[in-house]
């Protein structure tokens, strides 16, 4: 039976050129579904761009061979459409899916946690449909090409608007519509465009009833997947949140209790912000960082200037301005949305100035100097390697006063040999001459303080006596009573991180693992993995 519509070579291209824009898009989506659970390092992009090679790989060579021996066009655009549902389906169940594989990888693998549950996860969402979307291209070359003196053409055309649809698919999602919309919407619009093509595609050609009739109800299931799939919780079994959101950078929930405010980029691996609302010390490592102040030679904290690259929320600007002083404080922080929450929610001081960049590049951009650098721009696995290079600390070095200390927020504290934290206090002291750490009690956290001053120790010392005259119900001197004999002064090794080679996201994987084996003592069953959340 002949197609009207193939002869229409608009019509063809614009089916390429979506199908291109749709690839891109899910796989853009895929990173955003996946991060608030497996994080957003290079690791997970790494397992989605494979799977997604794999699934386009193995479509090709299905798609050429199908038209080929079934040339009918007819089975082209019906793979369309069941890839338009799966993909619509994707904000219905994915999160399900996501948190089921989680729970069975967590019961069943000793290590490498991550790759295992993150390509098994996209292997079971993500594969199909982009398999079928991967049949597009040589089934269109079996339709368009009418001679062989016009293939090369038809073929560099075809190739094209596939191109230029998948760098649309690339720019769209990040800039528009996730930001606009999120994440579960954005994969229904782009969901909707493909059964539109598929669909016009029916409807202009004579077929039996019988094969029309997948038409209403391709339409039916979309329609169904609109109105269940637009949530956009991702930790769907919390119903008390404040907030729920998406940035160009993060997945962020807000959440309160009687006492405190909670912020957290990721639902598995733990929060990245407290707020007490008592105004106390909160016990975290920012009532552990605040000892960095005191170390420095400065006598009078309200004369500090602090610069704190990953501002979040501001918890330690808060609590080192209520506990120490009114000294100056700068912060960088590159999630703006970031900044609004703590403006919201957190109660982050209003003369606090804050810069939406990187925290490197900022570095980078000027000339002061500060007392003290706070570097928490450490999450999960999601640890920038420019920052945790000695190019890096060797920068931040640069932008200290004399006597300057710095201090950095390690937050997965490993204990095999050569983890993270290792490779980290290594390297920064390769850059400072004196270097020590303190662990954070009951937490993964460790703390890191570096300077070149001799008298880093002895100043915390002068200070706390100072501090001991004038603490009298805060409990602040007591702290830091405890951070004083927790200190340990760092042996260096040689493991050193570089801009040319700085593998943090195997590094931190490891640690994602010991702290994985450590939380499932005493775990039997998926609901107990959900009440670890």
């Amino acid at each position: 039976m002949e197609r009207k519509i193939l002869k229409n070579r608009i019509y063809l291209y614009l089916t390429e050129f979506f199908a291109g824009v749709s690839v891109m898009a899910v796989e853009l989506g895929a990173s955003r579904l996946l991060a608030p659970y497996f994080s957003s390092s290079q690791i997970v992009w790494t397992i989605i761009i494979g799977t997604i090679m794999i699934a386009m790989a193995l479509g090709n060579l299905y798609g050429g061979r199908s038209a080929d021996r079934d040339p009918n066009p007819d089975r082209l655009y019906a793979r369309i459409l069941v890839a338009s549902i799966w993909i619509a389906a994707i904000p219905v169940v994915g999160k399900y899916i996501i948190i089921g594989v989680a729970g069975l990888i967590i019961f069943t693998v000793n290590s490498n946690y991550l790759i295992i549950a993150g390509f098994v996860t996209c292997m079971i969402v993500f594969v199909f449909p982009l398999f079928l979307l991967g049949t597009v291209t040589p089934s269109l070359v079996k339709y368009s090409v009418d001679s062989l003196d016009e293939s090369g053409s038809t073929v560099g055309r075809l190739g094209a608007f596939n191109t230029i649809g998948s760098i649309i698919g690339t720019f769209v999602p990040t800039f528009i519509s996730i930001p606009a919309v999120g994440t579960s919407v954005t994969f229904l619009i782009f969901a909707g465009i493909l059964l539109v093509l598929a669909v016009i595609y029916f409807m202009s050609t004579k077929l039996p009833v019988s094969k029309i009739k997948k038409v209403p109800v391709s339409i039916a299931l979309f329609l169904i997947c609109c109105i269940l799939g637009h949530d956009t919780s991702f930790a769907f079994w919390q119903k008390d949140l404040t907030y729920e959101g998406e940035s160009i950078y993060n997945y962020l929930q807000v959440y309160e209790s009687p006492n405190e405010v909670v912020l957290s980029t990721n639902v598995l691996f733990g929060v990245q912000s407290v707020y007490r609302k008592e105004k106390s010390l909160t016990g975290m490592y920012y009532d552990y960082a605040m000892a960095a102040p005191l170390m420095t030679p400065v006598s009078d904290m309200n004369d500090v200037d602090m610069l704190i690259l990953g501002m979040g929320t501001g918890t330690y600007a808060t609590q080192c301005r209520r506990y120490l002083g009114d000294m100056n404080i700068e912060g960088v922080e590159i999630d703006e949305k970031i900044t609004d929450l703590a403006n919201r929610y957190f109660e982050m001081p209003s003369d606090i100035p804050v810069t939406t960049y990187d925290g490197r590049a900022y570095l980078n951009a000027i000339d002061k100097t500060y007392d003290v650098i706070m570097v928490d721009a450490y999450q999960d696995i999601t640890i920038p390697f420019q920052m945790s290079s000695v190019e890096f600390f060797t920068l931040v070095k640069e932008h200290l006063s004399p006597g300057g200390v710095m201090v950095v927020n390690m937050n997965m504290r490993g204990s095999s040999e050569g983890n993270i934290n290792e490779y980290l206090a290594d390297t920064i002291s390769t850059v400072f001459d004196n270097v020590y750490t303190a662990d954070v009690k009951g937490s993964t956290n460790r703390e890191l303080f570096a300077s070149d001053d001799p008298d880093m120790t002895d100043n915390l010392t002068d200070n706390m006596d100072k501090l001991k005259a004038t603490d009298e119900e805060d409990g602040l001197y007591d702290m830091m009573v405890r951070i004083e004999e927790g200190l340990t002064e760092y042996e260096p090794g040689d493991r050193i991180l570089t801009d040319d080679k700085a593998p943090v996201e195997l590094l931190g994987m490891r640690v994602i693992d010991e702290i994985i084996k450590e939380e499932l003592d005493g775990i039997d069953s998926i609901d107990d993995v959900l009440n670890m959340l």
